[in-house]
């Protein structure tokens, strides 16, 4: 959605406002984080942050908060027939695949691997492993 100097402005959907301004309000994760993530200036998320549209719900009870959690995994190219093994069994338990909806991967030289939209995590695991080989 990059555009340069004079190009088109971009448009943000509804849906990718609450989005951002949810990562925004996460535990340990600054708004220029994210404005970084999404190439824009951390002002325009402060503005959404402020409209009630946008914002996350207040934990004042109003609404239920939903929170985003972010989880490092390390994998070692030996046990990950059995990590997915395990992956593939835990969704047959609750009957729906564990998903993400933005998947970021930061790997040992520096290069980031971003992925968005919904994303099961045994696809995931399929790239680690297409990647380790």
């Amino acid at each position: 959605m990059g555009t340069k100097k004079g190009g088109k402005k971009r448009f943000w959907s509804d849906e990718e406002k609450r989005s951002i301004c949810l990562q925004a309000q996460a535990p340990g994760v600054s708004v220029a984080q994210v404005a970084r993530r999404y190439a824009m200036n951390a002002n325009l998320i402060h503005t959404w942050l402020k409209d009630e549209r946008f914002a996350p719900p207040s934990e004042d009870g109003s609404a239920a908060a939903i929170e985003a959690s972010f989880h490092e995994v390390t994998l070692d190219p030996p046990g990950l027939p059995d990590f997915a093994t395990a992956i593939d069994a835990s969704s047959r338990v609750s009957n729906e695949p564990v998903s993400a909806n933005r998947v970021d991967i930061s790997l040992s030289d520096g290069r980031r691997i971003l992925i968005e939209g919904p994303t099961t995590l045994l696809a995931i695991v399929g790239l680690v492993e297409g990647l380790t080989v």
